[in-house]
């Protein structure tokens, strides 16, 4: 590992996990954990568990774990190099120079953020010059300031093959540079040009004010209208949502979903400025996740076409997962959002927002749109799906109210469509409660690690050697009770290497936190020693335990050694008769 280990220690140990997941997650304490809604997957009933006495973290839902640094990996998406480097920054600790890979690794990255920053400032020097005229002229038209125009950072990139290129060339990048960066591109000749051409520019900015990413609308008729930067590694856009950076500070209490870059920047010049945008993708459960972090309510403002109608259909159930609270504003008498401002005014708008529509009612009413009522057979189709789709809600309240509404709108009673609703949800607890039984049924499975790579070959000895590393983690004392027991003598080879990594950092007076191994485990090794490590040890008796596990590792070890010896005679003893019988038939 290239940083020194007493470093990562100190920092570990400066670094109280609380305080850090709290910067990101909403945490209830229940007993000596906190819980809170996992931010790595979309739930909406709380599954991840932070132990301030272990110092690590837990997700029952999705498997993730581990401490400190495994957070800040995970969450940022980031190398352990970089991760170390934030939490350091934190902890107002300076990290020691190092060198080697893994500090080249942070060294490119910081590099390929500079470059985005050289580049946002040249195209949005280009916009008010000359070849950037038709950009400016564009972006006046559809009503922006020149304060929005410099608050979002908006540019232009030049009708010009190597416009950027020649231009970071002068600041010492080459061509290498720009496409790490993702703005140039290479063809199949091995000519390097200009991703980004005639088109005016958006900047992504991540939540720290860093330049990731750009995205570009086309001035002529060239496709697509819309590019955007390659996925690199400082971008990624399941993982970053269009002006969060702002968005995150509003006191609105509720997040504005648009379709584009445009739609958001027009709202927050209207004084909206929760308004957000999602990257050249459709929504993800990433970006719902993302969005939980600072609001608890979701406004979804899609254009009224068929593709808006679908996108907020997908984006509806990502967003409830994530916990947030999710109406959907249907603007009419425009095309967008920013045409309806500019037809109506910013007051007509917030009547708007705050007439949003419940998306239950929105989705019965698309579900009603497919059909015709006039028609039996269509209307017995609409409250079939209609029933599907109200069965699925968690409050029998929900489900009562608005399987009236879906009642209404077909002409049949109340009690009817309750009782349809209540046929179909109990199918799908049948289906789901099978299916939990059929887990159940195989008790093994349950203990194995979830990565199969990880699997134990003997759960007997395995449980053994997760008591032995978990009364590690608690008490390095008890390395001078070991009876000369070592990793080789282990079943899972996992176990087995920490458990020699635990002895050996012990021995030399270092943290035998599970946090502090960080740097030498993989993540999915993290998160399953996360998960060993979160298991109840008593230490009152911690040494008659000990020597339990102890007698259970070498007595399985005992049996396979045993088993193996079997296998060999009778391998050998096969191998013999066959030969015997050969020689026996031989003339």
């Amino acid at each position: 590992m290239a940083i020194p280990e007493q470093f990562i220690d100190e920092l570990v140990q400066r670094t109280d996990i609380v305080d850090l997941v709290s910067e990101y997650v909403r945490l209830t304490k229940k007993g000596r954990n906190y819980w809170g809604l996992c931010p790595f997957h979309a739930e909406k009933t709380p599954s991840f568990s932070v132990s301030p006495e272990k110092q690590i973290f837990k997700c029952f839902g999705c498997g993730k774990g581990g401490g400190v640094i495994n957070f800040v990996m995970e969450q940022e998406n980031l190398p352990f190099i970089d991760a170390v480097e934030v939490l350091a920054k934190r902890a107002n600790l300076a990290v020691p120079e190092t060198g080697g890979g893994s500090a080249g690794m942070r060294e490119r990255r910081e590099r390929l953020l500079e470059i985005n920053r050289q580049a946002a400032r040249v195209f949005h020097r280009w916009l008010y010059e000359p070849e950037g005229r038709e950009g400016l002229d564009y972006l006046r038209r559809r009503g922006l300031s020149k304060a929005t125009l410099t608050n979002f950072g908006l540019g232009f990139a030049l009708n010009r093959w190597d416009g950027l290129i020649t231009a970071l060339a002068e600041q010492g990048y080459d061509k290498r540079d720009l496409l790490d960066a993702g703005l140039a591109v290479s063809n199949k000749d091995g000519r390097i040009y200009d991703r980004f051409r005639n088109r005016v520019m958006f900047p992504i900015i991540d939540l720290r004010g860093e330049v990731i990413g750009f995205g570009g609308r086309v001035m002529g008729d060239s496709t697509p209208k819309y590019l955007n930067s390659p996925d690199t590694p400082v971008y990624n856009k399941s993982r970053n949502v269009f002006a969060l950076n702002i968005a995150k500070k509003s006191k609105a209490g509720r997040v504005i979903l648009t379709e584009g870059y445009m739609d958001t920047i027009s709202l927050h010049q209207a004084g909206f400025d929760s308004a957000v945008a999602s990257l050249g993708t459709s929504l993800t459960a990433e970006h719902a996740q993302l969005l939980s972090r600072y609001f608890q309510n979701a406004v979804i403002s899609y254009d009224g076409d068929g593709a808006g109608v679908a996108a907020a259909q997908r984006a509806i159930p990502l967003l409830e997962k994530a916990g947030l609270k999710v109406k959907v504003l249907q603007v009419r008498g425009a095309k967008d959002p920013d045409e309806f401002i500019k037809k109506y005014g910013r007051e007509a708008f917030a009547r708007l927002l705050d007439e949003s529509e419940n998306h239950i009612d929105y989705r019965l009413e698309k579900i009603r749109a497919k059909y015709d009522l006039e028609d039996d057979s269509q209307r017995v189709d609409f409250l079939r799906e209609a029933a599907g789709m109200l069965a699925v809600l968690p409050s029998p309240v929900e489900r009562e109210i608005y399987a009236g509404h879906a009642a209404r709108m077909a002409g049949i009673t109340a009690e009817t469509m309750a009782q349809e609703v209540k046929k179909e949800r109990a199918r799908r607890v049948s289906r789901e409660k099978k299916q939990q039984e059929r887990k159940n049924l195989a008790p093994a499975a349950q203990r194995q690690p979830a990565q199969r790579g990880l699997r134990y070959t003997n759960i007997r000895s395995a449980r053994a050697e997760e008591g032995v590393v978990r009364l590690m983690l608690l008490d390095p004392a008890l390395l001078g009770e070991m009876d000369g027991l070592i990793g080789a003598e282990f079943s899972s080879p996992l176990l087995g290497k920490v458990f020699d990594l635990l002895c050996r950092r012990a021995r030399d007076g270092l943290s035998t936190r599970l946090s502090a191994l960080a740097g030498e485990l993989e993540p999915e090794e993290m998160d399953h020693l996360a998960l060993v490590a979160g298991q109840p040890e008593s230490l009152t008796n911690s040494r008659d335990s000990l020597r339990d596990y102890i007698a259970v590792i070498r007595g399985e070890l005992a049996r396979r050694s045993s088993a193996d010896a079997d296998a060999l005679l009778r391998e050998t003893q096969k191998k013999y008769l066959e030969k015997k019988a050969y020689m026996e038939e031989k003339p």
